[in-house]
């Protein structure tokens, strides 16, 4: 993985439209240095341009038209997680995640790629994340190519290392695709389980409603057994969190006016978000939609209503009863949960009120995994070494099962896991306090 060690320097600057009012935020920056330790870029590659530090005197100098938006700093922009672990650790309090967001932003607008990158981020990013009934018909394509065979005869064949670009790193990742029931949409309003706690909304998701939907499914039944009247939105589907990290500014703000439209029709209370990716982005809507003088206070008040499962559950006691779900398991912090939404602790309490349950704490446990929304698709080099770093960790713990909150993680690991030869399972935290529920 090689870079370039000068940079390219303007004779005159050029106008950065998605870099405008970075200003604030580069400059709490003091070049500390507290960031390094923590950056798994920056712990694998020990450049300093690859460290969140590196990257923000970018973001600095191209934000102020000292340097060119060359091939050696998109590189070195582009391999950033948007992990957001250096936001955890930095004194100044630096809004990191704004900022390489905003970087790669720009990097879209200036450099799009070629045509078959064009092509591809418009048939996944455009075409099928914001049309619900399109993905579904696309997870029935592949369920079909899973089931058929046609996926072991490709794969037999060596096809995929003819396939152009990091093509091959997608159909690699393809999880198993659920059969249709499991697909289907939830009943618009589901009743509490015995005295209401809340009117919750649950976002569905759009690759998690037809790749896990049996994760929506039991985020349901926990809620319900936990006071919670669930209301899922019909009008709801993709909340933007992937275009944001992608770069897509634009059409992330159109998915997040649309999302505040759906959850302000339910007039629910409060937004119970079981991915962590997209828990944090939507936290986040106020600063997307803060220019929108139709939605900047909307996007306010429904970013303060949106929380993550294990936060909304963890405020009281879980209720039982619980069976016990005997096994030894430890616990993966998805960046997003723990670095992007401070939530740490919770998940924890909720699966040490399991009876039966033993966890195991996971040496770089808050680390990421590699998957980091679109970026084990696009730099499917460095996803994995994070990914086998991850494996070894796990592997240490001696424990049956990992347990975590994000379907990008579940992937991500599950298949890192498969490719060293463990058994451990991947599950999500709902599957195994649902477990617990359905035992009783």
């Amino acid at each position: 993985m090689a870079h370039a060690s000068t940079l390219e320097r303007l004779d005159s600057p050029h106008r950065l439209t998605m870099l405008e009012g970075v200003d604030e935020g580069v400059n709490k920056c003091i070049h500390c240095g507290l960031c390094l330790a923590y950056c798994p870029t920056y712990s694998e590659l020990g450049t300093e341009m690859d460290s969140p530090r590196g990257r923000i005197y970018l973001i600095k100098s191209l934000a102020e038209g000292r340097i060119a938006l060359t091939d050696s700093v998109v590189e070195h922009l582009s391999l950033c997680l948007d992990c957001r672990a250096c936001e955890t650790v930095c004194p100044s309090g630096v809004p990191y995640g704004q900022l390489i967001e905003a970087a790669k932003a720009e990097i879209e607008r200036q450099r799009p790629g070629g045509p078959l990158r064009r092509l591809v981020r418009w048939v996944n990013l455009d075409l099928l994340l914001p049309r619900p009934r399109l993905l579904a018909l696309a997870a029935s394509a592949l369920r079909f190519y899973q089931r058929s065979g046609l996926q072991q005869l490709v794969r037999a064949t060596g096809l995929l290392r003819i396939l152009p670009g990091t093509l091959s790193a997608w159909e690699a990742l393809l999880p198993d695709l659920p059969p249709a029931h499991e697909r289907e949409p939830l009943a618009e309003v589901i009743p509490a389980d015995g005295a209401r706690r809340a009117r919750v909304g649950l976002l569905t998701g759009c690759v998690q409603a037809v790749v896990f939907g049996a994760h929506n499914r039991a985020t349901v039944r926990v809620l319900t057994r936990n006071g919670a009247e669930v209301h899922v939105p019909r009008a709801q589907g993709c909340c933007g969190a992937l275009h944001a990290h992608a770069g897509e500014h634009a059409r992330a703000q159109e998915l997040a006016r649309r999302t505040i439209d759906a959850f302000e029709a339910a007039s629910v209370e409060v937004v119970v978000v079981n991915t962590s990716g997209c828990g944090a982005h939507m936290k986040a809507y106020w600063h997307l939609l803060k220019d929108d003088p139709a939605y900047a206070e909307r996007a306010r008040a429904l970013s303060l209503k949106v929380q993550d499962i294990a936060e909304f559950l963890a405020r009281e006691p879980l209720r039982g009863p619980l069976a016990p779900v005997p096994m030894t398991a430890t616990y993966h912090d998805p960046c997003h949960v723990v670095h992007g939404q401070k939530i740490r602790t919770q998940p924890r309490r909720l699966l040490s009120q399991i009876p039966g349950l033993t966890l195991v704490e996971l040496n770089e446990a808050d680390w990421c995994c590699g998957s980091a929304g679109l970026y084990n698709l696009t730099q499917p080099e460095m996803a994995t070494r994070l990914q086998e770093r991850k494996g070894r960790n796990i592997l240490a713990t001696g424990a049956e099962a990992v347990v975590t909150a994000n379907p990008g993680c579940i992937i991500q690991i599950a298949q890192g896991l498969r490719a060293q030869g463990a058994a451990v399972k991947v599950l999500h935290l709902v599957e195994v306090l649902d477990a617990a529920y359905r035992r009783a």
